[in-house]
């Protein structure tokens, strides 16, 4: 939280309640562009956390000042000041950055609908498309390829510098602005210029699966995210089971992850964590179904709040988590205003889940480890524990 005196966070932000964020940097780059690179994110390799990196708010402070005294940056001065303290997730925005970012977690976002992966062949390829968006209404479906963006070739480049290049610079990438995205299907390759627009996100989705189950799949946590799981678990049929789709998901407001959590637990403890040194709790609210048999789907792009999630439901007994290990991002960022309007988001502490593991640079190894027909392995699980599919 921001100390005495210093402007509000965005009203988006600020629904963070007590941790302002567990988030990963995906979702900034991502929701607010409308190209998720979830799936081009790999799992790090296990490794004992070092302590947390400190930066000193002051000297980020200073750098800022100083720059704009002089006419320059100062978000650029306080990101150099970040980068060279070691904060892995530490970032620094400016002031269209941060009302953009602070848009999304509010579950909107400025883009053209669609959502991006790595594909076997290397290449960068629609993953999903938002219904009624700019993409879908240009006729662009999942499995295209992307092969041009405003004319610059992307073969080879990383899914998050295709990301900067779908975004664009600042205000000229606003709602209206248009974007040319070369495409490519089988053998047929064209051009097709797209209009940026201010898009709702679908953050939860939920389908019938065959008999007695339903699967509710959370692609961020975003505002409202926690509740609408609540909702979903509460329509479901009595006694169905529910597969909750965690794959993909880089993360949000600890809120909301904690809400989502609590649809499932009746109270008790959802995560523990140290801001500064200080240690704290997160709860769950009492009144969830503690009932329906519960599966967890996640993988390699599981990060931070998703993590938080699945760590709950795992050690408390409530959910058998399958898939692959998460990603592994258990820090805590906090912002904080510099003079020139920019902000930094800068690492605080880290989270544990209930038993006391440490996910940081670890992630969460699931109960069952599949690579391939993941989601069919799940049904399956969770037929075994007693819900049709």
């Amino acid at each position: 939280m921001l100390g005495p005196g210093s402007p509000k966070v965005p009203r988006g932000l600020r629904h963070g309640a007590v941790l302002t964020l567990v988030f990963a940097g995906a979702l900034v780059t991502g929701s607010a562009t409308g190209l998720l690179p979830i799936d081009d994110v790999e799992p790090p390799e296990p490794r004992v956390r070092a302590a947390a990196a400190t930066v000193d708010r002051d000297e980020i402070a200073r750098a800022a000042a100083e720059a704009a005294a002089d006419g320059k940056s100062g978000a650029k001065a306080a990101e150099e000041v970040v980068s060279r303290s070691g904060d892995r997730w530490g970032a620094v925005y400016d002031k269209g950055e941060y009302e953009e970012f602070a848009r999304a977690l509010d579950g909107s976002y400025t883009g053209v609908g669609l959502w991006a992966r790595r594909g076997a062949d290397g290449r960068v390829e629609v993953a999903r498309l938002q219904r009624g968006g700019p993409a879908e209404r240009a006729g662009v479906r999942v499995g295209d390829q992307l092969r041009t963006v405003d004319g610059a070739r992307i073969d080879g480049r990383p899914v998050s510098e295709v990301v900067r290049l779908l975004r664009g610079d600042g205000k000229s990438a606003g709602a209206g602005s248009s974007v040319v995205l070369g495409l490519q299907r089988g053998d047929r390759t064209w051009d097709r210029t797209l209009q940026r627009a201010r898009l709702a996100t679908e953050a939860v989705t939920v389908r019938r699966l065959g008999g007695e189950a339903v699967l509710i799949k959370v692609a961020a946590f975003t505002k409202g995210t926690g509740e609408r799981v609540r909702q979903a678990v509460d329509s479901a049929p009595e006694g169905a089971g529910v597969l909750l789709d965690l794959r993909g998901n880089g993360g949000g407001l600890v809120s909301e992850a904690v809400t989502a959590a609590s649809a499932f637990l009746d109270g008790g403890l959802v995560a523990t964590y140290d801001v500064r040194g200080e240690q704290k709790a997160l709860y769950a609210r009492p009144g969830g179904d503690t009932g329906r048999p519960v599966v967890a789907l996640v993988d390699g792009g599981t990060m931070s709040a998703a993590e938080l999630v699945t760590g709950a439901l795992k050690d408390r007994g409530r959910a058998v988590t399958v898939g692959a290990r998460t990603f592994g991002k258990g820090s805590v960022q906090m912002p904080e205003r510099l003079p020139d309007g920019s902000v930094a988001e800068l690492t605080v502490g880290h989270y544990r889940t209930p038993s006391g593991h440490d996910v940081d640079g670890r992630g969460i190894t699931p109960d069952l480890a599949v690579s391939e027909r993941a989601e069919e392995r799940a049904q399956t699980v969770l037929s075994g524990l007693g819900a049709g599919s």
